[in-house]
């Protein structure tokens, strides 16, 4: 076998070694949108049912708003955020002991049209050893900046002008030695008013990976755009096969896709009629994601993945109503769905037989995550619910945080980090 060939096959195979440790990242850090590979599952046993404004460790405030989530490596905890006005973008790196500031980094942005709901820091950072990863938009260019553990920008791309009318989401993940980014965007003139068509501007869509030390492009899938999705990608990696990146899209439905050589593996499209904004999740041999229009969700769609040989199938469906923002939980067997209006459901996820639905109470666009069979989600009026992880409903806590949060809760070593608007709070963690 020529030289070349075996150092490819090595590099393929250091790379799904990587891929798979990242994956089941330690419980120190939560290095990306809901923790290791997305999933928002925490083994830690040290956070609260309840608690009140004495028990938690710290609060801060923030230089800026924003509604991304906090991202952790090590003893570090990174955020960004924004000022309002201007659009000028913040990163911040805190230390996760005591909330001081080990750094700050400022960007000029301008402001532009967006959801009225979305912010200028939607976007949570992606971390690994190395330091983090950021994005952010405007109409003339998607950024996508690396920075060390110190601040100091270590490469900064242009992937281009965005076309999205509620503005952007996604945030970046790190995959092994890539930064992957799903950007999705937005053509509007398949829709009609009165039956005339928008005449609108049409984004160019695409899924792109670049080079984790050198922001170089290693690979970039184009795509056909349709509408503008939000969704953070996720790995799949049946028992024994090699390990698949996970997007849904309104173009494209439900895509996984290899890593290494940039290449789809499989798709099952046709599937989403409307926006994508809530992220993949994956369970024993599925893969689920869905879509909504306005405020609700629509669909979800449980998948086979595809493999060498076998085409990917739908296993089931779950017709509305589903959640349109909030990523579901997967865990011991069971599928948690928590709906944008405060409805609860727990599935199996196997079948996706309904086991409970329950009203919980409030308006949400943040995500649950599981801690020791239990269900924290931040709903938008910025209190924290707690329920019961089980085949019965139970609620367990309301906690007020006192201000809008739209983020997800984040956890690592055994620490639950909160953000609102404009602070963020550490609980947990004493024995």
């Amino acid at each position: 076998m020529p030289q070349t060939m075996l150092s490819r096959l090595a590099l393929a195979a250091a790379t799904i070694l990587i891929i798979a440790a990242g994956v089941r990242a330690g419980e120190g850090d939560w290095p990306r949108f809901r923790g290791p590979n997305g999933q928002g599952i925490s083994d830690a046993t040290t956070i609260p049912v309840k608690w009140t404004e004495s028990d938690y460790n710290w609060k801060v405030k923030l230089p800026g708003t924003g509604h991304s989530s906090p991202v952790l490596w090590g003893d570090r905890v990174f955020l960004t955020c924004t000022d309002a006005e201007t659009a000028k973008r913040l990163i911040v790196c805190l230390k996760a002991a005591d909330g001081s500031k080990l750094w700050q980094r400022e960007y000029e942005s301008k402001t532009y049209t967006q959801n009225n709901d979305n912010s200028f820091a939607s976007a949570s950072p992606a971390a690994d050893a190395s330091g983090i990863v950021v994005t952010w938009s405007t109409p003339e260019e998607i950024t996508l900046l690396a920075l060390d553990m110190d601040g100091k920008d270590v490469w900064r791309r242009n992937l281009g002008p965005l076309v999205a009318k509620h503005g952007s989401g996604q945030s970046p993940i790190i995959v092994g030695d890539l930064v992957i980014l799903a950007n999705d965007q937005e053509d509007l003139n398949r829709m009609t008013i009165l039956g005339l068509p928008l005449n609108r501007p049409v984004g160019k869509s695409s899924l792109i990976a670049v080079d984790r030390k050198t922001g170089q492009t290693r690979w970039q899938i184009e795509r056909q755009t349709a509408l503008a999705a939000y969704s953070t990608p996720c790995i799949y990696q049946a028992e024994g096969g090699q390990p698949q990146v996970i997007f849904s899209s309104t173009a494209h439905g439900i895509t996984g896709v290899d890593p290494v050589a940039g290449k789809v593996a499989w798709e099952v499209g046709g599937i989403f009629k409307d926006r994508c904004v809530g992220s993949p999740v994956v369970a024993p041999g599925l893969v689920l994601a869905g879509y909504g229009l306005g405020t609700r969700g629509t669909l979800y769609v449980a998948v086979r993945p595809g493999s060498a040989g076998k085409k990917a199938e739908i296993a089931y469906e779950i017709q509305k109503p589903v959640p349109l923002v909030p990523t579901p939980i997967v865990r011991d067997g069971r599928l948690y769905l928590w709906y944008d209006d405060g409805t609860v459901a727990c599935l199996k996820v196997e079948t996706g037989e309904v086991v409970w639905r329950e009203r919980a109470g409030g308006s949400y666009y943040g995500s649950p995550v599981w801690v020791a069979g239990r269900l924290y989600c931040i709903a938008r009026n910025g209190d924290v619910v707690v329920l019961a992880a089980a085949d019965k409903f139970e609620a367990l806590a309301r906690v007020p945080l006192g201000e809008t949060s739209f983020a997800t809760p984040a956890v690592a070593g055994g620490v639950m980090y909160l953000r609102t608007l404009n602070y963020l709070h550490s609980l947990g963690g004493k024995k």
